[in-house]
C-alpha cells in the first residue's frame, strides 16, 4: 500500500502546488489516485489555511474528494492538536461530524490521544496511531488497551537526517516490536522522506509520499505534483524491495 499524504501542515508559503481547498484536494487526490495510490489521508482547511476539525470544513472537504474517487479509496484525516489544542474540545469536534471519514490519525504522544481514539471508534471512524520518533509516543502506545483496535501504525520518522533517517526508523520499529499485531505504515518527512521510504519497500512495509512529507522529488527537484511524488514513490518503494534501499 501507498497512502498519498496530500497536504499536511503546509500553506501557502509552501506553493500553489500544495492544494488546501477542498476542489483543489479533489482534483490532486484524483489525479495521485490514478497514479497509484490506493489510501489518502488530507487536512481539512480553513479559509485561511489552517487544519480544522471543523465539521463543516471537514463534510466539504470528504464530499468533494469522494465525489471525484472510487468508494474502495479509503479517505481519512487528522485529528493532530495543533487543530484543536484541547482534548475535551477535540473530541466535541469528532462526535460532531456529519460526515465521516474512514480512518484518521492520532498522534499517541499528544494530550488527549486516548479520548480521542476512544471517540473515533465509538464512531466507526478506523484510528491510524501515529507514532513519532524521539517521542514517548511507542511507550505509550504499546501500553494502550486501545492498541488491538487501531486500524494501522503510523510509524513517523521525524529524523530529517537523509544519513541517519534509516537508523532511526530501524529504531522506532524495534521499540513498536509487534505493535499489537497491527500492520506498520512506515515513512519519513522533508530529507528523510525517501530514504525512509526506500527502507520501507526494503521491508515490504505499507508507506506513504505527498506533499505533506516531502517538497522535493528524490533527484532533488522540486515535486510538481502529489502524483508525481506517488509515481515516484511506488518506484523507489519497489526498487528497494529488490534490495535497491
Amino acid at each position: 500500500m501507498v497512502q498519498l499524504c496530500a497536504n499536511g501542515t503546509r500553506g501557502a508559503g509552501d506553493g500553489a502546488v500544495v492544494p488546501l481547498s477542498p476542489e483543489a484536494l479533489a482534483d490532486s487526490v484524483a489525479e495521485a489516485v490514478a497514479a497509484g495510490a490506493t489510501d489518502v489521508h488530507v487536512h481539512p482547511k480553513t479559509p485561511c489555511g489552517g487544519d480544522t476539525l471543523s465539521p463543516r470544513v471537514l463534510a466539504a472537504t470528504l464530499e468533494a474528494v469522494r465525489a471525484r474517487l472510487s468508494a474502495a479509496v479509503p479517505v481519512g484525516v487528522t485529528t493532530g492538536a495543533w487543530a484543536e489544542p484541547e482534548p475535551a474540545a477535540r473530541v466535541a469536534r469528532i462526535r460532531a461530524w456529519t460526515v465521516l471519514p474512514d480512518h484518521a490519525s492520532v498522534n499517541w504522544h499528544e494530550p488527549g490521544a486516548e479520548e480521542t481514539a476512544a471517540a473515533l471508534l465509538e464512531r466507526g471512524v478506523g484510528v491510524e496511531a501515529g507514532i513519532w520518533s524521539g517521542t514517548d509516543g511507542a511507550a505509550r502506545f504499546l501500553r494502550s488497551p486501545l492498541g488491538p483496535r487501531v486500524l494501522r501504525v503510523l510509524a513517523e520518522v521525524t529524523d530529517t537526517g537523509p544519513a541517519t533517517a534509516r537508523d532511526t526508523a530501524r529504531a522506532l520499529l524495534s521499540t513498536l516490536g509487534t505493535a499489537h499485531g497491527r500492520p506498520v505504515l512506515l515513512h519519513g518527512e522533508d530529507a528523510g522522506a525517501w530514504p525512509v521510504l526506500r527502507l520501507a519497500g526494503r521491508l515490504d512495509l505499507p508507506t506513504r509520499i505527498g506533499l505533506e512529507d516531502t517538497l522535493l522529488m528524490p533527484d532533488g527537484r522540486r515535486a510538481p505534483s502529489n502524483a508525481e511524488l506517488v509515481r515516484a514513490g511506488l518506484a523507489e518503494w519497489r526498487a528497494g524491495r529488490r534490495g535497491g534501499g
